[in-house]
């Protein structure tokens, strides 16, 4: 009876300590409001239900509760406290660990700044900002090993229909997707980071999706200027291929000779040639049939990209300060959205 008395005088004082902070008031009605269903978890937080959201966070927490917050290169070097101390180093948390999990998915799903979060979780503005380097680092880190490239038996057993009747040695579709970024002070940088098709400085990146539009590679971000020959060269991208696969890709993509050199086979929409007869340039009938089969599956990595830039922060043009941490959002965002429902049917596909 005692035992009961006390916890119930213990929340009663929680209660109270929590009315009387309205900064922890408004959080916790926040947070209970983007949680409260699978629809506003999925909008808000780009996870796929809050069964979901709280499996992942109870894996992640165990080794959240010793991280050291990111204050500067200096706070890198020393590494001790990954071994000798179970206990956070450094200042006090102000927020829960959850709080701090909900503020990193919020800021990288709905691309809101920094001080409009400090306003929503009652922290200051270089919190926030040591808060989500800090998480998406470690986010990074720990989720990185489920962004892998599959073998061969794995992308035949969920080979979709359309794929498998038509070309069904496809082992990956590429392409290259651009992310505006904040014009450099340096000429010399502000050259290389000009795009021509974007007409506007940018980086790039090139992703690589399994036929059943699941990321399996996401590259480094490079200049916008870099070809697409020279980011597949550059990327690491051909140390994964193996004799017998097929890759589909866009008429950009001039690697086939790269390709044969690895065993490999490039799938993509024939060239026009130029008509003997008159002016202009043709297909022929068996080139126009193979150019629309093609392009009616290769459109799933761009979908799958749209899904990737659904994560707003990589919206608008990011700032120069903010890329020291975009590879890693990147690779974030790519393993939430394997975690989405698959792009194409394994099934229930036109053919």
């Amino acid at each position: 009876m005692k035992n009961q008395l006390k916890e119930s005088e213990r929340k009663r004082l929680e209660v109270e300590s929590t009315l009387k902070n309205k900064d922890k008031l408004f959080r916790n009605i926040l947070i209970e409001k983007i949680t409260n269903c699978d629809t506003r978890v999925k909008l808000f937080l780009g996870l796929p239900s809050l069964v979901f959201l709280k499996s992942i966070f109870d894996f992640l927490a165990v080794s959240a509760s010793s991280m050291k917050y990111w204050t500067g290169k200096s706070s890198s070097l020393e590494k001790r406290w990954h071994t000798e101390n179970l206990k956070k180093p450094g200042v006090q948390r102000k927020l829960q660990l959850f709080e701090e999990f909900i503020l990193t998915l919020l800021r990288l799903r709905l691309g809101v700044n920094t001080m409009f979060c400090s306003v929503l979780f009652g922290v200051s503005q270089s919190s926030v900002s040591s808060i989500f380097t800090t998480w998406i680092c470690f986010l990074d880190q720990q989720l990185r090993p489920l962004l892998k490239w599959p073998s061969r038996q794995k992308i035949n057993k969920h080979m979709p229909l359309s794929f498998r009747v038509r070309y069904p040695q496809t082992r990956v579709i590429i392409d290259a997707t651009e992310f505006f970024v904040q014009r450099p002070r340096n000429p010399s940088a502000q050259s290389r980071t000009w795009s021509n098709y974007k007409s506007k400085n940018t980086f790039k990146a090139l992703v690589g999706i399994s036929p059943n539009g699941a990321f399996t590679f996401i590259s480094e971000l490079w200049s916008g200027n870099i070809s697409d020959r020279s980011i597949t060269q550059r990327s690491g991208f051909l140390d994964l291929i193996q004799p017998g696969d097929h890759v589909m890709a866009d008429r950009g993509f001039l690697i086939n000779d790269l390709l044969l050199q690895k065993g490999a086979q490039l799938n993509m929409p024939p060239f026009c040639r130029p008509c003997r007869y008159g002016k202009g340039k043709f297909l022929t009938s068996k080139e126009i049939k193979e150019s629309k089969n093609i392009a009616s599956l290769r459109i799933h990595v761009e979908r799958a990209i749209q899904r990737l830039k659904s994560y707003k922060f990589f919206d608008g043009v990011m700032y120069i300060k903010s890329m020291s941490i975009v590879n890693q959002a990147l690779r974030v965002a790519g393993v939430l959205c394997n975690f989405m429902a698959p792009l194409v049917s394994k099934v229930n596909q036109k053919v």
